[in-house]
């Protein structure tokens, strides 16, 4: 095969993934086992620049995992909206944190 066509191959190859990476990042996870109370967590005195994560229970390896809070970096103009799970039914959904405007 000429150079030229693998170089076309692989840059669309790799084009294509930086497209699906989005998708797969943004799955939610829906599953029936209902997660634990949310724990108590410290809230550290506010940084400037930044915006408190609260802790969350994750979904890792077939059980719930508490995810602590951390700082993120502050985005002008936006609010950060905490990881959370949603009931519907007898089902438990999964929503990842994020900003909004």
């Amino acid at each position: 095969m000429k150079t030229g066509v693998k170089a076309l191959i692989l840059s669309l190859s790799i084009a294509g993934g930086a497209l699906l990476a989005p998708v797969i990042a943004s799955a939610q996870i829906e599953i029936t086992v209902a997660p634990p109370e949310p724990r108590v967590e410290v809230v550290p005195e506010p940084r400037p620049g930044y915006v408190w994560a609260p802790g969350y229970w994750g979904w890792r390896g077939g059980a719930h995992v508490w995810i602590g809070g951390h700082w993120i970096g502050e985005r002008r103009g936006y609010h950060w909206v905490p990881d959370r799970w949603e009931q519907r039914g007898d089902h438990y959904h999964y929503w990842k944190g994020h900003w909004e405007r």
